[in-house]
């Protein structure tokens, strides 16, 4: 139910007629004088990002290999038989295809005796079930956090946020162009494609290495509630 807002101007007029000014038809914006969130990392590279980047994985807990496009088919292949093989899910991502991946996933497991399963718009309880019982879910990430070693995932009806969240393992591809400093980079990069009126996910889901969570005493537990082992393979593109 859509409600509706009635005589708001001749109430905002009344309270600044009170206030002895004229009315504020624009919010404030305030300039601060420090920015601390614009200087971390402002000036660092690519290849400096990457660096931050692998000295936060270790204290994720979250494995890392570097790739490329030439051997990302085998560097997956090389993760996923390190989590056991068995079954997988991926999204419906036209980016598998862009990275050579099409060929490992669609022939290469199959023959394998790894099971893959690809999100489907038209089976959504499906979907879930998949996601539930596979070993290893595979995901991309849009914008990658330096400081923090966080992917952020959109989901979308291609791409399922149970993807990320149910199976046993994660793997997630970080091409490497999508390294950024910190989350301050993520927010106003969100913040500029909703004021470009593009269409974004109603769920963005920052991911930081597998499930953890701790006690009042911070005694660490990881895979509580979601993956116990995350695989960030990092693609050189750039």
């Amino acid at each position: 139910m859509t409600g509706t807002i009635q005589h708001r101007d001749t109430f905002l007029e009344n309270i600044a007629q009170q206030l002895g000014r004229s009315p504020i038809t624009e919010l404030p914006h305030p300039t601060w004088q420090y920015q601390p969130q614009n200087r971390v990392l402002k000036d660092a590279t690519k290849d400096e990002l990457l660096e931050v980047f692998i000295k936060q994985c270790a204290n994720i807990h979250t494995n890392i290999v570097i790739s490329d496009r030439t051997k990302l088919a085998h560097d997956l292949q090389s993760v996923v038989d390190h989590y056991g093989g068995k079954s997988v899910i991926t999204w419906k991502d036209d980016r598998f295809q862009v990275y050579g991946l099409s060929e490992l996933m669609t022939e290469k497991w199959p023959q394998a005796n790894i099971q893959l399963y690809e999100w489907n718009t038209q089976q959504p309880e499906e979907n879930i079930r998949q996601a539930e019982k596979a070993n290893i879910g595979i995901t991309i990430s849009e914008m990658t956090l330096a400081e923090s070693g966080t992917a952020v995932l959109f989901s979308s009806k291609n791409q399922g946020r149970s993807v990320s969240f149910l199976p046993e393992k994660s793997i997630i591809l970080i091409p490497k162009s999508t390294i950024v400093p910190r989350m301050t980079q993520a927010a106003r990069w969100i913040r500029e494609k909703i004021r470009n009126g593009e269409k974004i996910p109603s769920c963005i889901n920052f991911i930081t290495g597998p499930s953890n969570s701790a006690d009042i005493e911070m005694i660490l537990i990881v895979g509580v509630h979601g993956p116990i082992q995350a695989t960030y393979i990092v693609i050189e593109d750039c």
